[in-house]
């Protein structure tokens, strides 16, 4: 099983991005989507590999969340 986790851009720096997975920052690399700083997008294995809007990122993250906290 694969899992991929909606972030949004906060810098962008060439072909990779600082990332907040709703607070843990990391390093992903945006070259296979055309994405901006503030796209919530969604990444697996460090490639950004597709972009979400804000409300369904907002609802994935809320769900890790709820699932992280049992």
């Amino acid at each position: 099983m694969c899992l991929a986790i909606p972030g949004r851009i906060v810098k962008i720096n060439g072909e990779h991005a600082i990332v907040d997975y709703g607070g843990a920052i990391r390093k992903a690399n945006i070259s296979l989507i055309d994405a901006n700083v503030g796209d919530y997008v969604i990444v697996h294995a460090g490639f950004a590999i597709q972009k979400l809007d804000e409300k369904e990122a907002l609802e994935t993250l809320k769900t890790w969340e709820e699932l992280l906290n049992q």
